[in-house]
């Protein structure tokens, strides 16, 4: 049960260094390359001694190098201020990832709204009981 214990201690301290940069990079962060970003997933190693830090932006793909340059020059002053709010032996170095399923989501929504859309009125839409106004 040792292993069990360590792997629900890991969680709660990517959970933990999730929330609050999400927090410092809301509200400390000034570069204008960042803007809106949303810490989605933290990955420690065992060892608390590397950080991977996926985000997402709204700004969309064209601006990830921009915010990624902003991002990878606030880590520093990041992980010093993180060392002061939580509690681990070791602030881990944070490298940031840009994460892409929100924009393959939103992707894939609109792929099956075109399809949808394109179908119209299609006969197997009543079929499967999709359509909302039969009968």
């Amino acid at each position: 049960m040792a292993g069990n214990k360590s792997f629900s201690r890991k969680d709660r301290v990517s959970e933990q260094i999730r929330r609050e940069l999400a927090e410092l990079i809301r509200a400390e962060v000034k570069d204008p390359r960042v803007g809106m970003v949303s810490v989605t997933e933290v990955q420690v190693t065992p060892d608390y001694a590397h950080a991977k830090v996926f985000f997402s932006t709204l700004s969309g793909s064209a601006s990830v190098d921009g915010v990624l340059e902003g991002l990878q020059k606030a880590s520093g002053f990041l992980r010093r201020e993180l060392g002061k709010r939580i509690r681990i032996h070791t602030t881990p170095q944070l490298h940031f990832v840009f994460d892409q399923s929100l924009e393959r989501g939103a992707d894939l929504t609109r792929l099956i709204q075109q399809a949808v859309s394109v179908s119209g009125g299609d006969e197997s839409e009543a079929a499967d009981g999709a359509g909302s106004g039969e009968r």
